[in-house]
């Protein structure tokens, strides 16, 4: 018989001790293996101080949400991401045992209708983002034996956006019009976005020393993140993904002028007070540019797909363009990039349209009547 599982009538009765209050915790259960699987967990939450009493009262979503949280490995941004997230939720007083998918559902359509406080409803993605993030609650939950099952289960979240449709890819000549327009102290900036696939972050955090100049290339080895209440945070680039861009010639040269104008400070981009330069200056100087080019609706990040377009457009691979970018998985580049890359319909017409150039570019293999 297991420590502390006994067998009253048709049940199986788990107990255990808490040694801060000597009280002792009782449940039943039909099966021996389910009372076995409760009381470990509940064991293990006395260990590593994430657990709450059944019956000192409600335990409310929020409530769990901060005792688990406290042992999670997580940046500050995404600490940050979560928290916002729990606390946004119309059930974040309520009893953890009590939500049901219907709460799940009110919380999700609250956040596609217009408040005060927000006037406009959130995008599909972000509310994506902040569900997900809600559904890693639930899903502790179930493992710490607090629920039985995740009530965000089947739960239908407004429909995303196709990403073909979503992804705005700036033409050659709309990225042209920008670097013209561009201020001297943000031509280069914009060209690592561009011709290089740089995050805002990354292009924020470059030091003189992240370019070789003689190679061509420049160190992807850190990022600016600006914390809640604008205190700055240098950081491993997003996912880890620090990198080796290769540059070509004339962004060398670019990055070449941009250094000889003396405008830096430690940090390629200066900043006030020697930091780097800050998320909304960069904003600021990006409109200012978009509205002397005469253009509307293009994101700086835009410039990173207009990167990723172009290494496609070459025939690079998959693998080539994840290490370029930065991205985590290969995976990751698949899903953003899928429907850049030529179907086998696309290379059939390819490599038809090469033999009829070759035929009737040469005049040799033109079938005849009389051959036939």
């Amino acid at each position: 018989m297991p420590e502390g599982v006994s067998r009253r009538g048709e049940s199986w009765r788990a107990r255990y001790r808490n040694p801060e209050t000597g009280r002792q915790h009782e449940r039943s259960f039909p099966r021996q293996a389910d009372a076995v699987r409760w009381r470990r967990q509940q064991l293990d939450a006395l260990d590593r101080g994430r657990w709450v009493d059944p019956k000192a009262g409600k335990v409310s979503f929020v409530r769990y949400f901060e005792a688990w949280e406290r042992d999670q490995v997580w940046t500050d941004g995404t600490r940050q991401a979560m928290s916002l997230a729990a606390r946004s939720t119309t059930f974040a007083d309520v009893d953890l045992r009590r939500v049901r998918p219907s709460h799940i559902e009110a919380w999700v359509k609250s956040m596609t209708i217009p408040t005060q406080k927000r006037p406009r409803p959130l995008a599909p993605g972000t509310i994506k983002t902040r569900f997900v993030n809600v559904r890693s609650v639930f899903r502790a939950a179930v493992r710490d034996g607090m629920i039985a099952v995740d009530p965000t289960l089947s739960v239908r979240l407004p429909r995303l956006r196709k990403r073909e449709a979503a992804m705005t890819i700036p033409a050659p000549e709309v990225v042209r019009r920008i670097l013209d327009a561009s201020d001297p102290r943000f031509t280069a900036f914009v060209g690592l976005c561009a011709f290089a696939g740089l995050r805002l972050g990354e292009a924020a955090a470059l030091r003189v020393e992240d370019v070789d100049f003689l190679r061509r290339q420049v160190q992807v080895s850190r990022q600016v993140q600006r914390l809640t209440g604008g205190e700055l945070d240098i950081r491993l680039p997003k996912y880890n993904s620090e990198r080796t861009v290769h540059i070509p010639d004339a962004l060398a040269q670019m990055l070449a002028r941009h250094v000889e104008l003396g405008l830096f400070n430690g940090w390629l981009f200066a900043g006030v007070e020697g930091l780097p330069p800050h998320q909304n200056t960069v904003g600021y100087r990006w409109r200012t540019t978009l509205s002397r080019a005469g253009i509307e609706g293009v994101r700086l990040h835009d410039l990173r797909h207009f990167f990723a377009s172009g290494l496609i457009a070459s025939g690079c691979d998959v693998v080539v363009v994840q290490r370029a970018l930065g991205h985590a998985k290969s995976t990751t580049t698949l899903t953003t990039y899928a429907h850049l890359w030529p179907s086998a319909e696309d290379r059939v017409r390819d490599a038809s349209a090469r033999l009829v150039a070759e035929v009737l570019g040469s005049g040799e293999g033109t079938v005849r009547a009389d051959d036939a």
